[in-house]
């Protein structure tokens, strides 16, 4: 018995079509059920979900009063059914093979958490650009789940399956953080002997997005929210977290230098035209299928990312020097 967890909270544009791909699997229909958590939306989809619900016996909506991811996720928890549960988000369109991928993995490596690939769902040519510049390492770094072809063991994984015996031994998910939820748990799950396995045949595809002001706001606060992380589960600091904040710092370096010496300007620009060249170079591979536009886009869309995260790391590097605090292992999920 699987239980298909959906958090969201104002998702009317997405919700009925992840609904439909989390009832269409090709996992036998009488042994999952569908619990979405709504963080009491105001936009029309908790009606979307009500219909579903009584159309679909499977379909169950789970008020979330606490309107953030790791809330809904923990009272879900708290009430499914399910032997093992799949995180899906209410943006995100699952494989028809989805639930089966991720049963068949967990069994076969036994690990306590699983996860696949996603792949963005470009709508327009700023989000291609979005989608090419977080399709290589390059622009998201180690997060292999935008490009690994190959199944591994991983730091995390993007939504995730776990056994639901996994929250009763390695905690719930930690409900101060708003964001960066599931990299705390499979980082404190690692930390504790746990293992954690990518696996690419567990396919979905998301909508990234398509505004710049979106796309720096999102990346803000990843880095803000890495640090949080990081106070929670130490030993997961790693020298490569901080590369996009060294970036920032050089380049703010070479700026300030330039505005107090004319002759200082070719530093920041060799940075910059190193970047973007680097940037290019990186997603040449998969720049067929895009538009010429979103191709162009892409130095501007990683650049983006890159500040946007360095700077939010930078923000609350602060809260590293304070008692750095073990999440709550071994606290059941909690029904708040």
């Amino acid at each position: 018995m699987v239980s298909v967890v959906i958090p969201a909270r104002n998702e009317r544009r997405r919700i009925r079509e992840c609904l439909r791909a989390v009832q269409h699997q090709d996992y036998p229909p009488e042994r999952f059920e569908i619990l979405v958590a709504d963080g009491m939306s105001d936009d029309g989809t908790r009606e979307i979900v009500a219909q579903a619900a009584s159309e679909d016996a499977r379909v169950s909506l789970v008020d979330n009063p606490g309107r953030i991811v790791p809330t809904g996720m923990n009272r879900a928890i708290a009430a499914a059914a399910g032997e093992m549960i799949v995180r899906v988000d209410g943006h995100t369109i699952i494989s028809g093979d989805y639930v089966t991928r991720c049963v068949e993995t967990l069994l076969r490596t036994g690990a306590e958490g699983v996860g696949g690939t996603m792949t963005p769902i470009a709508e327009g040519v700023f989000s291609g650009a979005v989608a090419l510049a977080t399709s290589t390492p390059f622009g998201v770094g180690n997060s292999a789940f935008h490009y690994a072809t190959a199944e591994r063991d991983s730091d995390s994984v993007y939504l995730g399956a776990y056994p639901k015996s996994v929250f009763a031994r390695f905690g719930g998910y930690d409900e101060a953080m708003v964001r960066n939820q599931d990299d705390e748990l499979n980082y404190r799950i690692r930390s504790l002997g746990g293992r954690i396995v990518l696996n690419p045949a567990i396919h979905s595809s998301y909508h990234p997005r398509a505004s710049l002001s979106g796309l720096f706001s999102q990346y803000f606060q990843y880095g803000w929210w890495k640090v949080r992380v990081m106070t929670r589960v130490p030993t997961m600091i790693s020298p490569r977290h901080f590369a996009p904040s060294l970036f920032v710092i050089g380049l703010a370096g070479g700026l300030a230098l330039a505005a107090v010496r004319a002759s200082f300007w070719p530093v920041p620009a060799a940075m910059l035209a190193a970047h973007a060249a680097a940037a290019l170079s990186f997603c040449a591979g998969r720049a067929r299928g895009h538009r010429f536009g979103s191709v162009a886009l892409v130095p501007l869309a990683t650049l983006t990312i890159h500040l946007a995260y360095g700077m939010g790391l930078l923000a609350a590097l602060p809260t590293l020097l304070g008692k750095p605090r073990q999440s709550q292992a071994g606290e059941a999920p909690s029904s708040r």
